[in-house]
């Protein structure tokens, strides 16, 4: 197997490298964990008007249809330069993606733009106080009201809580099929008085992970 990278790869690399060197980021500022997330934020849109802050995206929604090589690339260079990982880096790999395979036109259109800069931030709602990340074991239940979802439950480990948006939910619909399927996923405005964030102190006095609950 050939693990050399090829001239495309290459000229990548050259460009992505050169970019990291024109844009500084400079040293992580001092002060508390919002500081520290500002500053992140910030940088994603820096990368995002170039075209930096989601390689693998599709170059209609704003990314530059990189490979796979080529994202590898990307982490490794932002690592080699000493830049902050994208402070919506939950929304970049796992929200996006999945509204561009899944999502309508309208909800495209929505989400993917303000998911790329920065604008909105998204979190994770999988894991459970009694699931951990066993998704056939969550408890949390959505009810159908009309138009609407009626959600309730609790979620733990929710990284970046805090400063979201929207969340990326998983909750059972169906409790009368097996425990691995009647699950939906959910994207669920965290802008509500329903919603509670409850962060979780770490012995460093930071609060990375957050309880939720709804």
């Amino acid at each position: 197997m050939d693990l050399t990278f090829n001239e495309s790869e290459l000229a990548f690399r050259d460009e992505l490298r050169g970019w990291f060197a024109d844009h500084d980021p400079g040293r992580e500022p001092e002060g508390d964990e919002d500081v520290h997330y500002a500053w992140r934020r910030d940088f994603q849109r820096q990368l995002a008007d170039d075209g930096w802050a989601a390689v693998h995206w599709p170059v209609e929604y704003g990314g530059r249809g990189a490979t796979m090589t080529e994202s590898a690339i990307f982490f490794e260079e932002l690592g080699r330069s000493g830049a902050p990982l994208p402070a919506n880096v939950l929304g970049l790999l796992l929200a996006g993606p999945t509204i561009m395979t899944y999502g309508t036109p309208e909800q495209k259109d929505r989400y993917l733009n303000p998911i790329l800069t920065g604008e909105e931030i998204w979190c994770q709602g999988f894991s459970e106080p009694d699931a951990g990340s066993d998704l056939a074991s969550l408890k949390t239940r959505a009810v159908r009201d009309g138009d609407d979802w009626v959600i309730t439950g609790q979620k733990v480990w929710t990284s970046g809580a805090q400063y979201s948006k929207w969340c990326m939910l998983v909750a059972r619909t169906d409790s009368e099929v097996a425990k691995h399927k009647g699950l939906t996923y959910f994207l669920m405005d965290m802008d509500q008085a329903e919603v509670q964030v409850r962060p979780l102190r770490q012995i460093t006095g930071e609060s990375e992970f957050n309880e939720l609950f709804i």
